[in-house]
Order: C-alpha cells, then sequence, then structure tokens
C-alpha cells in the first residue's frame, strides 16, 4: 500500500516540511544499492558528452564494481567513495582538480525491473493512475457543456442576447484550447514533471470557479470561463504523454481509447447534469456543480496521482543520491543536458515550437485541421439538441439533457469491437523493436472518417414529428463512435511519427481543435433555425465529407511524406 504514495505531491509535501517519508525509494532503505543506479557506460564529463574520437580518454571513469569495494565496509553512502575521485583528461572540457571540475556520475534505472519506472508498475497501479488521468480530464470537459443549460439564465440576468450567453462556452473552450501552448511544455521540463502541473493547476481550476459562479456583471463571467479554460487545460494535451510513460507502445492505444471515451462522455453528460441543477435553481448552480466535481478531483490527484515523467523521476533519484552521499557530481542525464540550454532554448521549446509544427509540417496541419473540424462540428450540432427535442419533440429543459445520452451508449458500445481490432489485428504488426509504422494506424481512422455524415444525415433527416424521438438519438450515436476511432488513430499517428515533439505536437493540435470549437457554436442556434434542421445537418455532412480523404492520404502517402519531413521520424 505504501507504494500508491511514492511521489505523490503528499509524498513530496510531508518531506520537504516535516522529513516524513510514507514510502520510502529503495535507495533509501538500502544504501547498498545506489551504485547499481550509475551507469557506468554512460557516465560523461561535466560540460558536454565526448565526442566518438575521445569516448577512449574517458576510461578513467571509477568502475561500480570500484565505488562498491570502497563503501563494502561501511553500510553507508561514503562522501569519500570513488565516486568523488577526478577524471583527468586533456581537451574535451577536460576536467581536472585546478579547475573544480570532476566526474560526472550518470544516474539512470539500476535495471530492466527497476519498480520506480512507471513502464514497471504493477497492472493495478497502472490501471489507478490511468483512472485519475481520465477523471482530470472528465473534469475539464464537463466544464465546458454544463454551462450550456444554464445560458437561458445567463442572457436573463445579464441582459444579452443568446449568442452573447454563448460565449460563456466558447471563452472556456478557447482557454483550454490555448492554455496548453504555454503550460503543457513544462510538463517536459525535467525539474518540473508531470504531476505538479496537474494537481496546481486542478486545484486553481476548483478555487476559481468561486468567483465565475458568483459573478456580478458578464464581463466578469466571460473573463472567469476563459481563465478557468486556460489554467484546466495541461491534462487535454499531456494526458496522452502521462499515458505514454506507463503502458509500452503496444498496449498505450488501449489507454488513449478509455482516455478518449472519458473525453467524449463528458460534453454529452454536462448538459443533463446541468439542466437539473439550472431548472432547479439557477445557471449558477452548473457551476457550484462543477467545483464540487473539480474539489473532488483535486483531492483525489493530490492524495494519490504520482509522478509519470521518467526524466523527473530520474532527475529527483539523483538529488535524492546527491542528498545520501554529499557528492555534487551524480546527476541524471537532463541536468547534463540542461547546462547547455539557453533561456531562448527553453522558451523555443516552450513557447514557439508548438506554434510552428502546425504549420511546418504537413502531415500535422492536415491532421490538425481534420480534428479540428470534428471537434467545431461536434459543439455546433450539440447547439441543435434544444432546437430539435425542445422543439420538435417537446422535451421540457431540464429533459433535453437525457438526448445526449445517445452519445454516450456509442462512445461506450465502440471500445470491445475496437479493442478486439487492436489486439488481434494491430499488434501483431509491431516489429521486434515494439514499433508501428504510424500509417499503420490510420484504417481505423478511415472507418470513424465515414461514421461522421452518418451520424449527421441520421440525425438531421430522421428528426421530425413524425418520427419517434429515439430514432435521432440512435443517430447521434455514431458520432461518438467516430469520435473514438478518430481521436484514437490521429494522436497515436502524432506521438509515434513526432516521439521527439510530441507534447508540443499534442499542444498544438489541441489548440487548433479548441479554437474551431469555440467559434462554430456562435452561429449554430441561428444556422439551425434559419436553415431547419435537415439542411443544417446536411451542410456540416457534407463539409465532413470534404475531409474524408485525408487519413486515405496519409494511409497510402504518409510514409513518403515523412521520410522528406524535417522533424518526422525516418528509421521506422
Amino acid at each position: 500500500m505504501a507504494s500508491i504514495f511514492q511521489d505523490t505531491f503528499i509524498d513530496y509535501l510531508l518531506r520537504l516540511s516535516l522529513g516524513i517519508r510514507i514510502a520510502p525509494h529503495a535507495e533509501e532503505l538500502d544504501s547498498s544499492l545506489w551504485p547499481d543506479m550509475i551507469h557506468q557506460e554512460k557516465t560523461t564529463d561535466t560540460e558536454h558528452p565526448p565526442h566518438q574520437e575521445d569516448r577512449k580518454r574517458t576510461s578513467a571513469v571509477p568502475s561500480v564494481e570500484e565505488v562498491q569495494q570502497d563503501d563494502q565496509n561501511t553500510h553507508t553512502l561514503s562522501p569519500r567513495s570513488s565516486a568523488t575521485r577526478v577524471l583527468d583528461t586533456e581537451g574535451v572540457g577536460a576536467s581536472d582538480t585546478e579547475k573544480g571540475e570532476a566526474t560526472i556520475l550518470l544516474v539512470d534505472w539500476y535495471g530492466p525491473d527497476d519498480p520506480a519506472k512507471p513502464l514497471n508498475w504493477s497492472r493495478n497501479k497502472k490501471f489507478w493512475v490511468l483512472f485519475q488521468t481520465c477523471l482530470w480530464t472528465f473534469t475539464m470537459y464537463i466544464g465546458s457543456s454544463i454551462y450550456t443549460a444554464g445560458i437561458p439564465g445567463v442572457a436573463e440576468d445579464f441582459g444579452v442576447s443568446a449568442v452573447a450567453a454563448t460565449v460563456g462556452l466558447t471563452a472556456f473552450v478557447a482557454g483550454y484550447g490555448i492554455g496548453p501552448m504555454f503550460l503543457s511544455p513544462m510538463s517536459e521540463i525535467p525539474q518540473i514533471g508531470r504531476m505538479p502541473i496537474y494537481i496546481v493547476t486542478c486545484v486553481l481550476f476548483t478555487v476559481l470557479q468561486v468567483p465565475t459562479a458568483l459573478a456580478t456583471n458578464y464581463g466578469m463571467l466571460i473573463a472567469f470561463r476563459f481563465i478557468t479554460g486556460f489554467v484546466g487545460s495541461p491534462i487535454l494535451a499531456t494526458g496522452g504523454a502521462t499515458i505514454a510513460d506507463m503502458f509500452i507502445p503496444q498496449k498505450r492505444s488501449y489507454g488513449i481509447a478509455l482516455w478518449g471515451l472519458f473525453g467524449v462522455a463528458a460534453p454529452s453528460l454536462g448538459p443533463l447534469v446541468g439542466g437539473f441543477a439550472a431548472h432547479a435553481k439557477t445557471w449558477r448552480w452548473t457551476l457550484w456543480e462543477l467545483m464540487w466535481v473539480s474539489g473532488f478531483t483535486a483531492t483525489v490527484l493530490f492524495l494519490f496521482f504520482p509522478e509519470t515523467s521518467h526524466s523527473n523521476i530520474l532527475y529527483r533519484r539523483a538529488a535524492r543520491l546527491r542528498r545520501l552521499t554529499r557528492n555534487p557530481h551524480i546527476m541524471s542525464q537532463s541536468e547534463i543536458d540542461a547546462r547547455h540550454m539557453t533561456a531562448g532554448d527553453v522558451a523555443m521549446m516552450m513557447l514557439v515550437r508548438p506554434f510552428t509544427l502546425n504549420f511546418q509540417e504537413p502531415i500535422v496541419l492536415m491532421l490538425n485541421l481534420y480534428l479540428a473540424l470534428i471537434y467545431a462540428l461536434l459543439y455546433c450540432w450539440f447547439e441543435s439538441f434544444p432546437i430539435v427535442f425542445g422543439g420538435i419533440y417537446g422535451f421540457a429543459p431540464q429533459h433535453v439533457g437525457l438526448a445526449f445520452l445517445g452519445v454516450l451508449v456509442g462512445s461506450i458500445v465502440v471500445i470491445p469491437p475496437f479493442f478486439s481490432y487492436l489486439y488481434y489485428h494491430q499488434e501483431p504488426q509491431y516489429n521486434e523493436r515494439n514499433e508501428l509504422k504510424p500509417e499503420k494506424r490510420m484504417p481505423t481512422a478511415i472507418v470513424g472518417a465515414f461514421f461522421v455524415p452518418v451520424c449527421l444525415f441520421w440525425f438531421g433527416w430522421s428528426a421530425r414529428p413524425s418520427i419517434h424521438w429515439i430514432m435521432p438519438i440512435i443517430g447521434s450515436s455514431f458520432f461518438s463512435i467516430a469520435g473514438i476511432l478518430l481521436f484514437n488513430s490521429v494522436l497515436n499517428y502524432l506521438a509515434d511519427a513526432y516521439p521527439l515533439y510530441a507534447a508540443s505536437v499534442l499542444a498544438g493540435n489541441d489548440l487548433m481543435r479548441s479554437l474551431f470549437g469555440a467559434a462554430f457554436p456562435l452561429f449554430a442556434g441561428a444556422m439551425y433555425r434559419n436553415l431547419g434542421t435537415g439542411w443544417a445537418s446536411t451542410l456540416l455532412g457534407l463539409l465532413s465529407c470534404a475531409f474524408i480523404p485525408i487519413p486515405i492520404l496519409l494511409y497510402v502517402y504518409g510514409e513518403r511524406i515523412r521520410m522528406v519531413s524535417k522533424r518526422a521520424r525516418h528509421d521506422i
């Protein structure tokens, strides 16, 4: 049970404030283990790794056996062990005593079965962390749609039009689209990691619901809706990286699919949960509900969510070993790399790269545009539900949210056959290095692409008084089937094709689809009222048909495009 608290926020907090170790690490329990965490072959000099022709000069690095021999009689981590011996080389940033530079001992995993490595965690622990990742994602996504039930009340309270009141939805979506461009890359910094970003943003998200719910004017409401979307956004772009930290490539798709399930389920449940609250109380209660959900999520993350970033875990391991040995020359690879990074390099990684990748890489641009369209169609189409089920079928306002359950059912129904496809067809295609060509992700995306127009045509032309209301609800389920297949395929494709830039690529994807999703609902209501449900849905369906060739083209020609790309992977 102790391991469930290891490297969690409460574990770090108690260590820093009281020195209490809830879940001690292996090297803290048994000091004789620490030399096993030093990679002799990877040990390098302080300033930069040796060039190929200089590798022989680093043979003076003390071996693990020498370190163990020095310490075998002490049973403690001796500050005078051979780990502090000076590496006497000439050239290549040579280390010598006069310059005060000494051997760097590189900290790594102490073996292929190191239990601290997230890939080696037990299945139960992986699923527990995956659930928490999905819970935080669910909380963010429900935060967008739960507001929609209160739009009439917002318009009435502040004396604005229904379109202006809808800006409360679009501001939130825009916030969680822009936020990852600045906040998500911070999770890639080894000194920070993912866990602190998730917990700090979740706590801020919870606290900021209070001024949002108590907004005294329209401007205050819109401003805080944008801010709350912004601060809670990192999980939406980095959640996939967290899953990749824990699961080998063959199993990553299952985790991404479950993550996507929660992402689709949340917008479909938001109008249902918010509808009853807005009807029984006021629109402000939709935001109080959001605060309760996010407060519960923040509590769970605070107590149980561990760090999953491999580079951060090794960075903290190196820091512990430096304290235990009083040897300042024990470092992780990320610390060595950081010595050569300027402020400009960090700014490039965090601020510039997510934007440039969007427009300089054809693959990224095409797939981001496609997912942005799907996301925009989803939020635009959702605006038609009150018109269809309230206007055509006479549902009470608090019952309109029940119509969204078809979307939820569709997302659940697609999971078993999709998992069967992954297990029996896709997994055998991985090579001996556990790698899969990104283009082999595309068949499921092609199938999903055809379900989008099927949904919109079915929904639009079955929504009429002469046809039972269950028919458009059944039609709506095809959209979530398409969403699960498309999002899983595309996000995995981008991660496979751009492994070195995955965080930036996914942050850019989140930005583009969120900006599209923020804009389309502003004209959706007028479009459905002026064109009618059938023709408005047909227009959206035809638009989705225009983008169907994208996954097909990438399946056929994607490898050629990758090979001429400057940043895409070429070795698979």
